[in-house]
């Protein structure tokens, strides 16, 4: 049998003994931007939610709630096959787009502020806590994929690196979700024990910034954290913590070009060395340092990034198969932990040393 698109008509065309033809016809699938609108209204759906969820329960970060919501919706049957090229499109198209635009909210001139010896702290936690919790992750026998994701997250800005790793390893929604999910517990427990250790260590409000920024996982979390000790330490744990940011780059690309040397053999093709969505990234970020984005801009922008990883989280949400999800759930919760923990004394030693009289 073969089959063609007549006309908006797919035709079926069975020959039989006598070379007779056999004509049937029906509706062709909706190509092009149909196909894709009912998966994206979907996606916008869950953004809502998962934003109505938010100013509910502030600590509950919108990406966090949009994953889960879309693990809800397919583990119930409410996901069906029409919404898949919308939701594909968003896990992936959308996400990208959404990791050039996080580009805006860095300015190299503001790292540079910092000094020297906070810049290397910063790059020297970032190398250790992801090595290091790639390396926990693999010797409590998690896959490959899930435990590059979480080192991923804990070492740079949680649920956002995690979506935007994954961009380039195309893991399992599953693993997804649970680097996610990790994200969110170990960074709540960071607000609540951070504030608490800086009383008992008597740490200084720059130096408890610094620790901040360095150690704590979601952006969010990060200021809910250090505003604990006022506006110099919340002023220094943001500019340090979008200095792990900058470092998503490079990161990606390091794992994009290991990715290459196994995929050519494989498939016959090799990814780029550099993403196109972390070139825009890098992009964005030299436009921000430059002058070139008005301040009006900013705002709006950073709006639009939140919306896309939103979205993007929904859609990977509903490729997520509980039941899978939960045969990893207690070494995954062990791997979080120690990784907390890892970049919370390496960050620490660092702002220990860097502290006068420390």
């Amino acid at each position: 049998m073969t089959c063609r698109e007549i006309g908006g008509y797919r035709t079926n065309i069975t020959p039989d003994r006598n070379a007779d033809m056999t004509l049937s016809t029906a509706p062709a699938p909706a190509t092009g931007i149909r196909s894709l609108l009912p998966g994206l209204v979907a996606s916008a759906a869950g953004v809502a939610a998962a934003t109505g969820i938010n100013a509910l329960l502030p600590t509950v970060s919108p990406l966090m709630a949009a994953v889960v919501l879309g693990a809800l919706v397919a583990n119930l049957g409410a996901c069906p096959a029409a919404l898949r090229p919308g939701l594909a499109f968003a896990s992936r198209r959308l996400l990208r787009l959404g990791v050039v635009l996080l580009g805006a909210q860095l300015a190299v001139r503001d790292v540079l502020a910092l000094g020297l010896p906070v810049v290397l702290l910063v790059v020297a936690t970032v190398v250790v806590a992801f090595s290091g919790t790639w390396w926990l992750g693999r010797r409590l026998g998690l896959s490959r994929d899930l435990s590059l994701l979480v080192a991923t997250g804990f070492a740079i800005c949680g649920a956002a690196a995690v979506a935007a790793m994954n961009g380039v390893a195309d893991g399992e929604e599953e693993d997804v979700m649970t680097a996610v999910a990790l994200v969110t517990l170990f960074g709540s427990v960071c607000i609540v024990a951070l504030p608490l250790l800086q009383g008992l260590l008597r740490l200084p409000a720059e130096g408890f910034g610094v620790w901040s920024g360095a150690s704590v996982h979601e952006v969010a979390q990060v200021v809910a954290t250090a505003q604990t000790a006022g506006t110099a330490a919340l002023a220094t744990a943001v500019v340090v913590k979008l200095t792990r940011v900058v470092l998503l780059a490079p990161l990606i690309a390091g794992v994009s070009v290991l990715r290459r040397r196994t995929a050519g053999s494989r498939t016959g093709g090799k990814p780029p060395i550099v993403p196109l969505f972390v070139a825009g990234f890098l992009a964005m970020v030299a436009l921000r340092s430059l002058g070139a984005l008005p301040a009006t801009w900013l705002a709006p922008l950073k709006t639009a990034e939140s919306l896309l990883f939103t979205a993007a989280l929904f859609a990977m949400g509903t490729a997520v198969d509980l039941r899978a999800l939960a045969r990893t759930g207690r070494r995954a919760v062990v791997l979080g932990a120690l990784s907390t923990v890892l970049i919370s004394l390496v960050a620490l030693g660092g702002v220990v040393v860097l502290t006068p009289g420390g």
